[in-house]
């Protein structure tokens, strides 16, 4: 799971990385400070982990985990190379989500690449790019597809029909993931061709201090702006969640939260609906050796969370022992819930529910 962090230069995209993975990528107050992707894995908040480890005891958790990406600022023209857009559109294009760093604050101290604060005109000028790059990708794949649609070629026939589409849309602005298609076009012609307007996307509304409660006009415009996109706006004071990634201590934190109005980290909001954004949900292993929250799909079916942890318990599934959450914490062991009846023993066709505790029967 990769989420990749992106934005015009100076609008705080190494700013919020070191915040969320306390890796130090260096910040300063020009484009392109950010060369080489940073990458920093950050665990995903789950106060479901320490109930668990109160419960079970055990000698070591682990929690789920996002990877998240900082990737160099891009500008006008990097569809075309500029800058440096190949280099931005090659490392986006490896990732899983996006989140969309918008400037939403007033500094003069801080640079603007274009002169002015507007975050609308900033999120065109990227989605534009990012448009663009999709555009050469279906023009691209016409001149390949035309030749076998005037053969007669049916599938060659259907396919140019949905890459007509793409050309339209995009033409005009809009971008993969707001165009619509039936799932069987979908999984057969858009979803192979990783378009990087068809990831999922979260607008990141970087604000000053005193509008991290409420959010200013800037975010206003920018959520009536994206309404239609079915995306998630997040609003974060930037440099006040790096200030807070400084402190060690948990206390000064929250008192440093209570001060400005926030009952937790905005980063961790952010890690959790980035969780939610790639459309993951989490089951638990709960043991004496270890208690482990595994990552997968929303819908994955019992064997397929059983590989996530290895390839050979999918193979050899028999069958998975489930147990509610609820249902732990309520009954305090798993011995407990088993005596009061409620572990399911549950087959190939079980759909994993989050907070799903399980443990698998497989034979290799």
């Amino acid at each position: 799971m990769k989420a990749g962090i992106v934005g015009l230069p100076n609008v705080g995209k190494s700013t919020l990385f070191n915040s969320l993975s306390n890796a130090k990528a260096q910040s300063a107050n020009f484009p392109f400070c950010t060369i080489e992707p940073n990458i920093g894995v950050v665990n995903v908040p789950d106060p479901r982990l320490e109930k668990l480890e109160s419960l079970v005891n055990p000698e070591r958790v682990v929690p789920a985990t996002v990877e998240i990406v900082d990737i160099a600022g891009l500008v006008k023209g990097a569809s075309k190379g500029e800058g440096l857009g190949n280099q931005f559109l090659g490392n986006i294009r490896e990732t899983d989500a996006i989140l969309h760093v918008l400037r939403c604050f007033d500094d003069d101290n801080v640079v603007h690449v274009d002169g002015n604060i507007d975050p609308i005109r900033d999120k065109e000028t990227i989605d534009i790019e990012l448009q663009l790059k999709d555009l050469e990708s279906v023009e691209k794949k016409m001149e390949k597809t035309k030749r076998a649609a005037k053969t007669g070629n049916k599938e060659a026939q259907r396919e140019m029909s949905v890459l007509e589409t793409l050309k339209t849309g995009l033409e005009s602005g809009t971008s993969v993931r707001a165009l619509t298609f039936s799932d069987e076009d979908r999984a057969d012609f858009v979803k192979p061709m990783q378009f990087i307007t068809d990831k999922p996307v979260m607008y990141v509304c970087n604000v000053d201090e005193g509008s991290a409660v409420k959010g200013n006009t800037h975010v206003d415009r920018v959520r009536e702006a994206v309404k239609d996109e079915n995306a998630e706006v997040l609003v974060l004071a930037v440099g006040i969640e790096a200030d807070i990634a400084e402190l060690d201590d948990y206390e000064e934190r929250q008192m440093f939260l209570e001060d400005i109005g926030l009952e937790e980290p905005g980063a961790g909001k952010l890690i959790r609906s980035a969780y939610r954004l790639l459309n993951q949900q989490t089951y638990f292993t709960a043991g004496k050796k270890e208690v482990r929250a595994w990552t997968v799909k929303v819908g994955a079916t019992a064997p397929q969370a059983a590989g996530v942890i290895h390839t050979d318990f999918e193979r050899g599934f028999i069958r998975a022992e489930v147990i509610k959450y609820d249902d732990f914490v309520s009954y305090g062991s798993e011995a407990k819930v088993r005596d009061a009846g409620k572990l399911n023993v549950e087959g190939k066709e079980y759909i994993v529910q989050d907070g799903d505790i399980m443990n698998f029967r497989f034979n290799v």
